[in-house]
């Protein structure tokens, strides 16, 4: 009677649910450390969801080429792409800001604002307009700042450089500051300093540069990083593969991602710490006065507001961000010395707005 019973419960409940199979790559190839953040949550997504999802990880450009990645998740040839969101600006420029600011938010901010703030919708939104779900799931704080074999100390300094610059955004910044972008890939920036083919570079946190080796062909460090004040990664996911998956199994790849996003942010605090100390010693490093970053940041300020009022998923996105940062500064101001960061004295609110109407 048991074994009957048994069997008729398991006809009722229908055949079992075949467990699904992904595959994703990301954006870095495995020389990069960025793409230790990618194989955590894979790591981490497929404890979670073993016996219902398998995710076949592969290093960037074994696949794909980086700059695929977007298209290839969009297509449904593959059904994950780890990213970061600035890659995509040519799609829509709100990617930028749903990547990095110039001189704005800090990583904390970054995970308040896609935690609590709104932010983890509109990514979806923006994201949504080309059939895709998207969760954040690292996040890096300020970047190095520029690599060059002439010392950079101030604004005079940057003036008539050409310098390796990704970002809308921080493209224009740069040249309002008289500096001059040149783009191009990660993986071209070490033969171009080598070469004089450009004056200097930016690329991550001291220690994805230090794993680039650009102590080995620059002399000197321009810091802080004022053109990317925080980076998010996350993993673009198909649609049509993301609504295959059962509720219970979406809910335990958000968990996740929000997990590998809090632990990314001590990964790399320490893994740059540690590299700090190395490149302390291989490189001349100089820090801007506080004037000087005083200039960027209304410089800065000018930059949102003018990217934002060209593309309303820009003004959307910048107004979200800077009304979170108006909101939280009351209680961070009110908390210091022992806060979570500098609360930024950032772009009009007003402005933004009228961008928006």
């Amino acid at each position: 009677m048991i074994a009957l019973a048994a069997a008729t419960a398991a006809l009722l409940a229908g055949p079992a649910k075949a467990e699904e199979s992904w595959t994703m790559t990301t954006t870095w190839p495995s020389s990069l450390e960025l793409i230790e953040m990618d194989k955590h949550f894979v790591e981490l997504a497929n404890k979670l969801t073993k016996g219902e999802l398998t995710i076949e990880f592969f290093e960037g450009g074994s696949l794909v080429p980086s700059g695929e990645v977007f298209g290839a998740v969009e297509s449904g040839t593959i059904q994950a792409g780890g990213d970061w969101p600035g890659y995509w600006a040519g799609r829509d420029a709100a990617f930028s800001a749903l990547a990095t600011t110039p001189s704005l938010f800090n990583a904390v901010d970054y995970v308040n604002w896609i935690q609590q703030w709104g932010g983890a919708e509109l990514y979806n939104e923006i994201y949504g307009q080309f059939g895709m779900v998207y969760l954040p799931y690292a996040v890096t704080n300020n970047e190095s700042g520029f690599r060059t074999n002439e010392p950079i100390r101030n604004l005079d300094d940057l003036q008539g450089k050409r310098l390796r610059l990704s970002g809308l955004e921080q493209g224009r910044l740069l040249e309002r500051l008289g500096g001059n972008q040149v783009s191009m890939a990660g993986g071209e920036i070490y033969q171009s300093l080598e070469r004089g083919v450009i004056d200097g570079a930016e690329f991550s946190t001291p220690n994805v540069d230090w794993s680039g080796g650009f102590q080995q062909v620059t002399k000197y460090w321009a810091t802080p990083g004022w053109h990317q004040s925080a980076s998010v990664f996350g993993v673009m996911i198909n649609k049509a593969s993301w609504d295959a998956l059962t509720p219970e199994t979406q809910e335990k790849l958000k968990i996740a991602a929000d997990a590998s996003l809090l632990w990314s942010l001590a990964f790399t605090e320490k893994r740059a710490t540690e590299a700090y100390a190395q490149f302390d010693d291989a490189v001349e490093i100089n820090r801007y006065d506080d004037e000087t970053l005083t200039k960027i940041q209304e410089m800065a300020n000018e930059v949102i507001v003018e990217t934002a009022c060209e593309n309303p998923n820009s003004a959307k996105v910048y107004l979200s961000m800077v009304e979170y940062l108006g909101d939280y500064a009351q209680w961070r101001d009110a908390s210091a010395p022992f806060n979570l960061g500098r609360t930024p004295n950032g772009p009009d609110v007003a402005a933004l707005r009228d961008c928006v109407k």
